[in-house]
């Protein structure tokens, strides 16, 4: 399921438009931009990323949880890790994005 989320990502980041971050992806969900919030399980501490599922559910937008942040970050086309990202154009990603609101 995770690499599902990391090629929605990676389809996201090429054909669509995404945030980096966790204060970015906070603000897209506040002001209703975002159309799927994906965050990493491991980053440290973890009350950091605690309200994004809440925030989100809240809202109606899609939250999903992938197991590393280093992966994340090298899907979103970064040299480092992130705690969360936010997709607010899905471009070709929708098809995979799709199936995950299924599971």
């Amino acid at each position: 399921m995770s690499e599902q989320l990391y090629e929605a990502v990676e389809l996201a980041r090429k054909t669509g438009k995404i945030k980096k971050g966790i204060n970015e992806v906070t603000k897209a969900v506040e002001r209703g931009k975002a159309k799927h919030v994906i965050y990493a399980e491991d980053v440290s501490p973890k009350e950091i990323t605690m309200h994004l599922p809440l925030l989100c559910k809240e809202k109606g937008i899609a939250c999903s949880a992938v197991p590393s942040k280093e992966e994340l970050g090298a899907a979103a086309g970064l040299p480092v890790g992130t705690g969360a990202i936010v997709i607010t154009q899905e471009g070709e990603a929708k098809d995979v994005l799709a199936k995950q609101k299924g599971k």
